[in-house]
């Protein structure tokens, strides 16, 4: 059985590579080696796996997310922001890239939408940065990594998943990645400031006289994003809302930010409704199809045959972290996000509770491992999202070698978080505390 358990992962793992669609995929799989060697009477546990899946009120708040960020990418919210923040830092050297990397951040805190986020800055951004003479790699990494950091600062829908998958609550694991999710910003920006530096050329400051701004312009067009911000995740660290509430929260704040942009017109919002269904669809069928996968693969041992394998590497709980990390990097070059999450995940979070290892921990680790996954090639959506909107003189082997650094940062990133569990757990605690939980 363990031949057969490792070959319907690899099995799995050809046809996903070959471009099959990735729920089918799930569900075919398991239906396959399930029905030969467990019988198809073993699937009359899956309905009422579904059914838990479907009734699960923390994944709610996914739709409700997405809603707000689709209809917030539809109301000018980047436009506003990015041409705000260009002024503001476009006086010192590296200062547009700079503004890249605030903007991506608040476009994290309120949209997360990675795709619409890289393409919205790679549209307005990318050309302004060339015409004022910056690196094209400098230029495509920034935009590029700057749009993935949806992926770990709150509220974001991985971690959504990833509490949901482990068993961990989420608005702890909200709570625990806002410390590395700066950290990571601080990171990027401390690269850019160094990289103009040492090459002012390529990182020029503006010295253009439109480029005047008033600090009232500047405050107008950061309040609102900072207000829905606040509601969103202040209603969550401060136990007055759920997850699940903060995000109907979060959709009625985006409602109110697109009429005050004038942007909450019927085609807008029945496009962003359309999108909202499509994405919340695509990931529930992925999770469906996960669900099936992973009851057949515990069905044969295969949950038993990871944990003996992992529990006999050396260096134990270590070993295990190493590895586990070493896995999900390198499975982030050819899978996405939501297929490591589903697949991957499932299995690898009982291991690290059998070890000890404090699983909030675990899944922050594991958010910003995910995040690479955007950026490393061959299959880093954020690398074709950017490609398809470049100017042609932005080569693809400049977007490669601008993200190289990033995707340095972002190891670093982990490695710091793992020597300083308390970067995760401290603020948690903290609010734990105040909560008086």
């Amino acid at each position: 059985m363990t031949v057969w358990v490792v070959l319907m992962f690899v099995s799995l793992m050809v046809l996903l590579l070959l471009g099959y669609p990735v729920a089918f995929t799930l569900g075919a799989v398991a239906l396959f080696y399930g029905g030969i060697f467990l019988g198809f009477d073993f699937f009359t546990l899956l309905p009422l796996q579904i059914w838990g899946i479907m009734t699960n009120f923390t994944l709610i708040a996914v739709p409700l997310f997405v809603f707000m960020g689709v209809l917030l990418d539809r109301s000018g919210l980047a436009e506003d922001l990015l041409e705000t923040m260009g002024k503001l830092c476009g006086k010192l050297n590296g200062g547009l890239a700079l503004s890249i990397v605030i903007v991506g951040t608040m476009l994290a805190a309120t949209t997360g939408v990675v795709g619409a986020t890289v393409v919205t800055m790679g549209i307005i951004a990318l050309p302004t940065m060339l015409k004022h003479n910056y690196s094209a790699s400098l230029a495509a990494g920034t935009i590029a990594a700057s749009g993935t950091l949806g992926q770990i600062i709150p509220p974001s829908i991985i971690l959504i998943l990833l509490g949901d998958v482990m068993g961990v609550p989420v608005g702890r694991l909200f709570m625990g990645a806002v410390l590395p999710g700066l950290m990571l910003v601080a990171l990027f920006m401390i690269y850019i400031l160094i990289y103009s530096w040492r090459r002012p050329a390529a990182a020029p400051a503006l010295h253009s006289s439109t480029d005047e701004f008033s600090y009232l312009n500047i405050l107008i067009t950061l309040l609102p994003p900072l207000a829905l911000i606040i509601a969103v995740l202040g209603s969550i660290f401060l136990g007055i809302a759920s997850p699940t509430e903060s995000a109907a929260v979060g959709a009625i704040g985006a409602l109110i930010l697109a009429a005050l942009h004038k942007k909450l017109t019927f085609n807008n919002l029945k496009d962003s409704i359309q999108q909202t269904t499509k994405l919340t669809s695509m990931v529930f069928m992925i999770l469906i199809g996960a669900t099936a996968f992973g009851l057949v693969f515990r069905g044969m041992g295969g949950d038993s045959l990871v944990l003996n394998m992992m529990s006999n590497l050396p260096g134990g709980m270590w070993g295990f972290l190493f590895i586990s990390m070493l896995l999900i990097f390198v499975l982030g070059f050819f899978l996405d996000f939501l297929q490591i999450c589903f697949i991957v995940i499932p299995i690898l979070a009982p291991i690290a509770n059998q070890f000890g290892i404090d699983l909030l921990w675990f899944a922050v680790l594991i958010a910003i491992n995910l995040q690479t996954s955007f950026l490393t090639p061959p299959f880093g959506f954020s690398l074709f999202y950017l490609k398809a909107v470049a100017p042609p003189e932005v080569t693809i082997q400049n977007i490669y070698s601008g993200i190289m650094p990033f995707v340095l940062l972002q190891v670093a990133t982990i490695v710091i978080i793992i020597l300083i569990p308390d970067l995760v757990t401290w603020l948690p605690d903290l609010m734990d505390n105040i909560n008086g939980l």
